[in-house]
Formats: structure tokens, sequence, C-alpha cells
């Protein structure tokens, strides 16, 4: 009985993620080595021994192979909290969800290390660092929407609430790279997430008609997040 071939790398999701990760990879290291500029989309891929074209079937440039493994972080944290559905509070489910993004950083200290010094150096992947982490924002708020979908003000609620939880993500993981991954960033990163759902939870919870909104930017520390919530908590007017 002859064998069945076995299907080519690119051809299965785990393959697929394999090959991203490879090229990424070599990207860093070459990145590294040579400096941001000097280095070309032909050497990136002759690093990761694929082709010229199989590097842009992945990545649309060289930017795009620095931030190789995001497209399969926003796809777990979407499965993630498609498989929680209505099971549990949901700011706690959305916080485990950030949990679970900070571990990826976590494992591979190296990589995000040098990730880091990179997007310190070079202007453009800086921004587009910051613009990624709005895709983790619209999926919290996608997931908290449909949660207080019955709920006066509910998208207003889930929109404050997936910034808030962003930005102490956010600190945190900043907090641990300027560390030299040397702060206990799990720890610092669930007390953090634990002060943003009081605040949030009290300032809707307790504001009766008058709602509380915090508008926040998704880099803003944590602190920063629970001390607007309670200067507009003392604004409030009393009952």
């Amino acid at each position: 009985m002859s064998e069945q071939p076995r299907p080519r790398a690119g051809r299965t999701p785990q393959g697929r993620r394999r090959i991203r990760g490879t090229v990424s990879l070599a990207a860093l290291d070459l990145f590294a080595a040579n400096g941001f500029e000097a280095t070309t989309v032909d050497q990136i891929a002759e690093a990761a021994g694929v082709g010229r074209r199989t590097f842009f079937r992945y990545f649309r440039s060289k930017e795009d192979a620095v931030f190789g493994d995001h497209e399969e972080r926003l796809a777990d944290v979407a499965e993630f909290l498609e498989g929680a559905a209505g099971d549990g509070e949901p700011l706690l489910l959305v916080s485990r969800a950030a949990e679970e993004v900070l571990d990826t950083y976590l494992a591979e200290p190296e990589v995000s290390l040098q990730r880091f010094a990179l997007t310190r150096q070079v202007s453009s992947l800086r921004d587009k660092e910051i613009a990624s982490t709005d895709g983790y924002q619209r999926a919290f708020a996608r997931y908290l929407r449909g949660r207080y979908a019955d709920e006066e003000d509910g998208a207003l609620r889930a929109a404050v609430a997936a910034a808030a939880i962003v930005a102490a993500h956010n600190q945190v993981l900043r907090e641990w790279l300027k560390s030299g991954a040397e702060l206990d960033a799990r720890t610092r990163l669930r007390g953090a997430l634990a002060v943003v759902r009081t605040g949030l939870s009290s300032a809707w919870e307790g504001a009766g008609d008058d709602v509380v909104v915090g508008v926040v930017r998704t880099g803003a520390p944590a602190a920063a997040v629970l001390k607007q919530l309670e200067e507009a908590l003392r604004d409030l007017p009393e009952a």
C-alpha cells in the first residue's frame, strides 16, 4: 500500500503559521544584525529558506514581517471569546483574553525584546505597532457589544471597557519590555485589570441616570485610566 503524500506546509493552518513564524524570525535577526533599512526582502526570504513569492504570500512588506504573529494572535482572541459565548462575567472574560495576549509575548522574551528595540528605532514600525492594538480593541468591543446588547448604552459601555482593558495591557507590556523581561508581568496585569473592572463597574452601576464615560488613549497607563474614572465619579451630582 503506497503512502499518501504529505500535504505541503503552507496548505494547513499549522503549516502556514510555522512558515510565517520562520520568516518573521529571520527578518528580526537580519534587522538586528544589519539594520532595518539595509535589509531587503530578498535577504529575508533567503535566510528563511523561502522564495520571494512566498514571502509576499504571507507579508505585504518587510514592516509586516516584524509583526508576523499578529494575525494569529487576533484569531486566537476571536476564537477564545467566541468559545466563551455568553458564559461568565463579560469584563472578566475579556480580561482573560488580554492575559492570553500578554502570555504570547512572555513565551518568547527574546523575540519580544528584539521587536521592541526595533520599534523604538524605526518610526514606521512604531506607528504600525500602535495601529495593530486597534485590532484587539475592536475584537473586545465587538464581544462586549454582544453581551451588553440588551442594555441601555450597551455599545458605549463596550467601547469604553475595551479601550480601558487594552490600555492596561499595553502599559504592563511596555513596563515588562523596558525591564528587560524581568518584571512579573502576569501578576502586574492581573492587578491592573482588576482595578479597571472595579472602576468601570462602579462607574456604570453607581451612576444611575448619569453615565460616566472615560475617553482614553489605548496607550494610556492603567493608573491614568482609573484616575479619570475616579475623578468622573467625584464630579457626579449627589442623589
